[in-house]
């Protein structure tokens, strides 16, 4: 195996010099895409050329135009016709959100060139996937699960595959998916171009670069733990009643922030408090139909929403314009996954800042963690209203308590038509009251944190109570006082129970 390093500044010359052809340059440019990035300059001469290549480069680094461009450029040369369940090309990207985007890159240059290309994963209809695929596709981007699934039944065959292409290939196998990649790729012709792109190159990457690549070419455009010369860290050394007050001041700056949890449990409560306290948040988590996170995602990125929280499904390959922030409230446990995720902001050049939150007990674990993944970060002590908060994330803060009672008001009408007790109306209209008098998660109408002494903390008995009491066991609730400000508004957010006591 060949070895290249290129880590020189993407080149002056266009994406002609390195031997794209007139009409995808012409194609690029009406995209607004005229200077190639420096994994594109690296690998474009090899891959344009027909040799098989093992590209390294971090996340936001532009990897994506670096394989689109080989494989329509072969694809628009070849005299090979598209047929009825046989694609000419393969992608093959670890989840729905990443083969979507990558579609969304390709199609128009596909169709200046007259090809077609199609996304292939679950959580979706097969359908109208099968119907597609009857009608003849040339390039097929899909999730490996699904695609397998259309072979199985015998509406997709691999062997007229041109080029295959895997795409985050360290994250599909963190993910589990490599027998059925290899499985896959043993379907397609061994003599077809085969390109594999990766933000890191580890062992488990190695396994299928020894088995399915031949003599290929390997570039890395920086090193494995090299972090982005335009992007600032900082850990908050926060309380645990802290956590949601600072998130919420920081959230409610302007620009995207893009907030990270380890579960999806905990990507759904945070998202529910920050709108309770005023923060318009959707969330990202595989427990979402495929269709809410299609349309949260686009909300995000169409700036409907600034913020959003999310699993670490939202961590690889997706990119957003002008995500100035990324929050960890939950410190990944992976050095690799902070970088992952910490990629979403400061990428193609610009510039922005990535926050963990930390509490006594993480102290340890977050050194460690800042230490693996290359950084040295600012270590404060503080908690809501400090200073340092309005640096990191400039800008006046903005509430909008018309979100919360909207959402208030969605959630309570779902129930309606299963529970309509006077109990439940009362609730509702309870928090509907404290969300107006911005009392709602201890926050002031100016987004200050406050403590509520005139309201006694009172729970809910049964599943409700204990749902709330996991939530902050898990970082997210704040103190009592913080509890009885929001009890309200929580109650309209899981299930009225027919009684109510003091604690």
């Amino acid at each position: 195996m060949s070895s290249v390093l290129a880590a020189s500044p993407s080149t002056a010359d266009g994406f002609l010099a390195l031997g794209v052809s007139p009409l995808l340059t012409s194609a690029l440019a009406k995209a607004g895409i005229t200077s190639p990035f420096p994994i594109q300059s690296a690998t474009l001469p090899d891959s344009l050329a027909g040799r098989d290549v093992l590209g390294r480069g971090r996340t936001g680094s532009g990897k994506t135009y670096a394989f689109a461009l080989p494989v329509l450029q072969r694809l628009a040369g070849s005299s090979a016709k598209r047929s009825p369940g046989r694609p000419r090309a393969l992608i093959l990207a670890p989840t729905r959100e990443l083969a979507s985007q990558i579609d969304a890159a390709m199609s128009p240059l596909a169709k200046a060139l007259g090809l077609r290309t199609l996304t292939v994963f679950g959580g979706v209809a097969a359908n109208p996937q099968i119907t597609a695929l009857r009608g003849g596709v040339d390039i097929v981007i899909a999730c490996p699960g699904r695609l397998a699934d259309h072979m199985q039944s015998g509406h997709a065959k691999l062997d007229r595959v041109e080029v295959t292409v895997i795409d985050e290939a360290d994250h599909m196998a963190d993910l589990g998916f490599l027998p059925v990649v290899r499985r896959l790729l043993d379907k397609t012709p061994p003599d077809g171009q085969r390109l594999l792109f990766s933000a890191t190159l580890d062992a488990a990457v190695d396994v299928l670069v020894r088995r399915f690549l031949t003599n290929p070419v390997t570039h890395s455009v920086d090193s494995a733990q090299s972090p982005v010369a335009a992007m600032s860290h900082h850990v908050l050394h926060v309380a645990g009643d802290s956590r949601v007050p600072v998130l919420v001041d920081l959230t409610s700056a302007p620009g995207r922030t893009l907030v990270f949890t380890r579960t999806k449990h905990g990507a759904k409560i945070l998202a529910r408090k920050l709108t309770a306290a005023g923060v318009p948040a959707l969330e990202l988590h595989g427990n979402l139909s495929q269709n809410a996170r299609t349309r949260n995602l686009t909300a995000f990125s169409d700036g409907s929403t600034n913020t959003l929280v999310a699993t670490d499904i939202a961590a690889r390959g997706i990119h957003v314009d002008d995500v100035s922030l990324v929050v960890h409230a939950d410190p990944p446990v992976e050095h690799k996954a902070y970088l992952h995720r910490s990629g979403r902001t400061a990428r193609a050049g610009a510039e922005g800042t990535v926050v963990t939150l930390m509490t006594d007990a993480q102290v340890s674990d977050v050194r460690d963690l800042t230490r693996r993944a290359g950084i040295k970060p600012m270590i404060t002590r503080l908690s809501a209203g400090h200073p340092l908060l309005a640096q990191i994330a400039p800008g006046k803060r903005e509430l909008d308590h018309r979100a919360a009672i909207s959402n208030l008001d969605d959630r309570t009408a779902k129930r309606s038509g299963t529970r309509r007790s006077g109990h439940g109306r009362s609730s509702r209209r309870g928090a509907v009251e404290a969300v107006r008098g911005g009392a709602v998660g201890g926050y002031s109408s100016d987004g200050t944190a406050r403590r509520s002494s005139d309201q006694p903390a009172r729970h809910n008995n049964g599943a409700a109570g204990s749902r709330r009491q996991t939530s902050r066991q898990r970082g997210y609730g704040g103190s009592a006082a913080q509890s009885a400000s929001s009890a309200a508004a929580f109650s309209a957010q899981s299930r009225p129970a027919p009684r109510r006591r003091n604690r």
